[in-house]
């Protein structure tokens, strides 16, 4: 299914594709640890085996984008996550055993985790391949059917996945489909198990309305505008080429770059010399560098450029760090210099919109309850950075603010124990993944409870006529209760 053709057969093309993964679903609702591995292992060899044109079609699609860089976030970097859920799969699996003192109530009670059905994936373009496989593991991980809808604002990456799952998958375990905005409005309204997101607030809410028409729950992972405090211990230098790096990682199109740095004000100026200085050794030229990032399409790159410009025209100071011939943005290959934007305002667009370039704002603090103020009066971020140890104002700072994840001193590091959850909060998304929280998640968990006791000790003593041996059985438990209520009450 591609381009943007006629709405009416796409719709029913995905319907056609979503009875067929349900009938199988339905066939073998309960797939054994094997095949899911089995499923995990193929998703793997369809990527490993074809890594060569994977990258091609990525950097394709960008214009201008590092080869190693790809390689290593849209690749490498998912490996071990899905290996780890392989690994762990067995012990996922197992019903957990609940209600003590079963043997004596002669009632069992487990609670099953079970596949959903059918997931649809709706990918996102910054990294088409890594955000639509890495759920799709945790889907197969969970036993359900995957149906991948690709961006196309990245329709290399989208034509070329989706030929090669045709060669490694049974359309009924994992069907991709490619297509334009009528496309993916159709997929977003298709009655799935559930649906798994990644991409934008705005679209967000667009996907989540959609799949309310049919009960489908969603997991929504977005972004935000992710802060960075500098602590008055950190390491200024180490603090300020960490942070600047981390906002240039994909060209600033990742949804956990540092949006905003907060910056102690007598430490502002050393600050920013820092960033430029680690800036220029990484990024020498701009325009000529074939590894420079380049904004994914003209849409993006006019968006970044308005930000800036917005900013410099209601009183921001903008300090561009490039060579002077390469300062100016470049609309033909679609390449923003490294940016640093200080004296931000609220009346700027770039102080409430994610930038998603590379492009960093940087304001500057007294004292850290400014800074804590700052962030709970704006929508929650996917994550919130912390330079500086391990001291009392930062547990303050990761007690009293609010954020999908928290890392200290390094750009991700949050996403890098392969069982840590990895999700939103609020604004910025709904449900995490990675590891055995992406298991739980796309499962059902579902309590299987049975017992051998007579009829008349359980159905019988819920309808009348009720003795007086219950009313006085029922008085005395409550008695007993309001007592340790009343107890701990006054401990407290």
């Amino acid at each position: 299914m591609t381009g943007a053709s006629a709405a009416t057969g796409d719709v029913t093309a995905l319907q056609q594709l979503l009875d067929a993964q349900r009938a199988a679903h339905r066939a073998d609702p309960m797939p054994s640890v094997a095949l899911r591995r089995n499923r995990i292992d193929r998703l793997l060899a369809l990527v490993l085996d074809n890594t060569d044109q994977l990258v091609d079609a990525i950097v394709a699609d960008f214009g201008s984008k590092s080869r190693t860089a790809t390689l290593s976030t849209e690749i490498v970097g998912m490996i071990g996550n899905i290996q780890h859920t392989r690994k762990n799969l067995t012990k996922w699996m197992k019903p957990r055993k609940v209600l003590r003192g079963s043997l004596v109530t002669r009632i069992s009670a487990e609670v099953v985790p079970s596949p959903l059905g059918v997931v649809g994936v709706i990918g996102p373009w910054n990294f088409p391949l890594h955000l639509a496989i890495l759920p799709t593991a945790a889907a197969f991980a969970a036993g359900n059917r995957v149906m991948i809808k690709m961006s196309e604002i990245t329709p290399n990456t989208a034509e070329t996945v989706k030929s090669l799952a045709a060669e490694y998958f049974d359309p009924t375990e994992l069907t991709v489909v490619t297509g334009d905005l009528p496309v993916a409005t159709a997929f977003s309204e298709l009655a799935f198990d559930h649906i798994f997101f990644t991409g934008s607030p705005g679209v967000g809410k667009r996907i989540q309305a959609a799949a309310a028409a049919n009960l489908v729950p969603v997991t929504l992972e977005l972004g935000g505008k992710n802060p960075v405090v500098v602590a008055r211990d950190a390491d200024l230098d180490e603090a300020a080429q960490r942070i600047a790096l981390g906002r240039m990682v994909n060209g600033g199109q990742v949804c956990i770059c540092p949006d905003q740095a907060y910056v102690p004000a007598e430490l502002l100026e050393g600050f920013l010399a820092s960033a430029a200085t680690a800036l220029r050794k990484h990024f020498p030229t701009v325009t000529d560098n074939p590894e420079y990032p380049s904004c994914v399409n003209d849409a993006n790159y006019r968006r970044v450029r308005g930000l800036v410009d917005d900013a410099r025209d209601k009183g921001a100071t903008i300090t561009v760090v490039a060579p002077e011939h390469q300062s100016d943005p470049d609309p033909d290959t679609r390449k923003i210099a490294p940016t640093l934007v200080t004296g931000i305002t609220a009346d700027m667009t770039i102080a409430h919109e994610e930038i998603f370039g590379p492009v960093l704002g940087v304001a500057t603090y007294t004292d850290a309850n400014e800074v804590i103020d700052a962030l709970n009066a704006q929508p929650a971020p996917l994550v919130a950075y912390w330079f500086g140890a391990d001291t009392a104002d930062f547990r303050e700072f990761v007690r009293r603010t609010r954020s999908g994840g928290v890392a200290r001193n390094e750009f991700g590091i949050h996403m890098l124990p392969s069982d840590a959850p990895f999700g939103g909060v609020g604004n910025s998304g709904m449900g995490a993944y990675h590891g055995r929280a992406g298991f739980d998640r796309l499962s059902h968990h579902r309590s299987v409870v049975g017992t051998d006791l007579p009829a008349r000790v359980t159905t019988s003593s819920a309808v009348p006529p009720f003795g007086t041996g219950m009313r006085k059985g029922m008085d005395l438990m409550l008695l007993r209760e309001r007592r340790r209520v009343r107890k701990r009450l006054r401990v407290v």
